[in-house]
């Protein structure tokens, strides 16, 4: 067992899960403490562990995060890891990248119009997508008094994975407002769209 110390402090997204997701991989088996200096940062790292099958215990102290993992006797191996957001077998194959919160260039009432269509119309998608992943104005969908949030409510319902970016709901502070789904990082959205047929919209 080995002790190591990732500080992850001033890195920006999505380094703190990258920089954990190396330490992961270089070690055997000890016990792993990441720094953070932010929530967001604090979530994405505890969702990565968890999605490697590893529990995670956070200690707060003067603003920092003190994220610790244990690898080793008892816990599942990095390479029997459970499957990332997106891809969980009773979902479809589609993923949607949506980076706007409007459909399309042009008038911006008239692709508000259009994104509720869309939303709506993927009610009825056979199958359901596997996940919708909001960036930049693309999160203003996900939160209170969103146009289309009871379509997204809907589809979360139905397993559709839901994930906003936390830097973007940080960009624009609307973390707080969000409503449907989940925060979520750039490593997990590339690995994501890299393992999946995704659309951009």
């Amino acid at each position: 067992m080995s002790d190591k110390v990732v500080d992850c402090r001033g890195l920006v997204c999505p380094q703190p899960v990258i920089q954990t997701k190396k330490t992961l991989e270089a070690v055997e088996s000890g016990r792993i403490t990441i720094i953070v200096d932010n929530e967001v940062a604090k979530i994405n790292v505890i969702k990565f562990a968890a999605a490697k099958g590893l529990s995670a215990a956070v200690e707060e102290k003067n603003g920092h995060y003190y994220i610790t993992v244990i690898k080793g006797t008892g816990q599942q191996s990095v390479s029997a890891a459970a499957p990332i957001p997106g891809s969980a077998p009773e979902a479809g194959g589609q993923v949607y990248l949506i980076t706007q919160d409007t459909l399309g260039h042009g008038a911006p009432e008239l692709g508000a119009v259009l994104m509720k269509a869309f939303m709506t119309t993927l009610l009825e998608a056979r199958p359901q997508p596997a996940a919708l992943l909001f960036i930049n104005s693309g999160i203003r969908l996900t939160i209170q008094g969103s146009p289309v949030l009871e379509q997204l409510q809907m589809l979360a319902e139905r397993g559709v994975t839901v994930l906003a970016c936390g830097t973007c709901l940080d960009y624009y502070q609307l973390k707080e407002q969000l409503s449907v789904g989940e925060v979520t990082n750039m490593y997990t959205i590339v690995e994501t769209i890299s393992h999946a047929k995704a659309v951009t919209l």
